[in-house]
């Protein structure tokens, strides 16, 4: 299975590039064609030029057809290319479009082709919470070391 890259934003709806420890994941959710008429990608509605950023909905620009947010997320998938944290080897994996509570923080989840360990693609500065070892006072975080 190959992935294709995206080649310009226009093509994503979501699209995250995250170091994670020390492997990196580059995640991508193209956007769907529109089951009506096969001939447009959906998007948010453009009202005067520009998008309507919150809107609870998905258009075509060529029927009109409308689609609940939810609705349409739900059918999308994520792809990612990233370098595995826990294994160091290379791989490519598709995921749902969801947010997931992962170590408590909402993130998407892909799972390795290798080791089949969950890898977070989480929003900017959210760090997963550590397990609080038995008879430990604190706990320190591998990634940000201690003082």
């Amino acid at each position: 299975m190959t992935l294709k890259m995206p080649n310009s934003m226009d093509e994503c709806i979501y699209f995250s590039n995250r170091d994670i420890g020390t492997g990196n994941v580059t995640a991508w959710v193209y956007r769907k064609v529109c089951p009506k008429c096969k001939k447009a990608k959906m998007g948010k509605p453009v009202v005067k030029g520009k998008v309507k950023t919150r809107a609870t909905e998905y258009t075509c620009p060529q029927c009109g057809f409308t689609e609940e947010k939810q609705e349409h997320e739900e059918s999308l998938t994520l792809e990612a290319v990233y370098t595995c944290p826990k294994c160091g080897k290379e791989g490519e994996s598709t995921g749902e479009y969801k947010r997931k509570s992962f170590q408590g923080v909402p993130s998407y989840l892909v799972t390795c082709q290798h080791c089949k360990e969950s890898i977070p693609i989480t929003k900017k500065l959210k760090v997963p919470k550590n397990k609080k070892k038995k008879g430990a006072s604190t706990v320190v975080n591998p990634d940000l070391g201690s003082d």
